[in-house]
């Protein structure tokens, strides 16, 4: 079996990078979304959760970042076009929404959508012993799967 500097090997490594571009692609929906709701939020709700989706943004433009340099350090390019993002993204495009309880909920079905990539690339770089794409989905995941909770503690609603 072939392998790259890294020692992975570089069929399966290339194949990961792909799945990479896929969560940037949908890590550069959330952030827009987060950032249309931040400047759109309207009602009694506004302050905490104009704040909460600053958080959140910042987080996320942090996480983009390691993403894009995951990819090439693993010796793939990037996605940085916003065509990319949308013909390879699966999350709603939140545009013009302003109630907070739809807010709310397309950041937390985001975050559901975003666990489930990040899981699959979780299980396929356990599979090629890639520590460092391993590592990086282990700490989004146990983050998000928080602020899923928090979210849905937010809507009264179960996990």
């Amino acid at each position: 079996m072939k392998t790259n500097s890294l020692g992975l090997p570089i069929k399966e490594t290339e194949e990961l990078a792909q799945d990479l571009n896929l969560l940037l692609s949908n890590f550069q929906v959330y952030y827009q979304n987060l950032r249309g709701l931040h400047w759109n939020i309207r009602g009694k709700r506004f302050f905490d959760l104009h704040i909460k989706f600053e958080e959140l943004y910042n987080d996320s433009q942090l996480k983009i970042d390691l993403i894009a340099e995951r990819v090439l350090t693993l010796g793939a390019t990037p996605l940085h076009t916003f065509s990319d993002y949308i013909e390879n993204s699966k999350l709603e495009v939140g545009k013009n929404i302003s109630k907070d309880t739809d807010a709310v909920q397309l950041v937390s079905d985001s975050l559901v959508e975003l666990l489930k990539i990040e899981r699959n690339i979780l299980e396929k770089s356990g599979q090629i012993n890639d520590e460092g794409t391993n590592a990086m989905m282990s700490d989004f995941i146990v983050e998000q799967e928080k602020t899923i909770w928090m979210l849905k503690a937010w809507m009264e609603e179960e996990i």
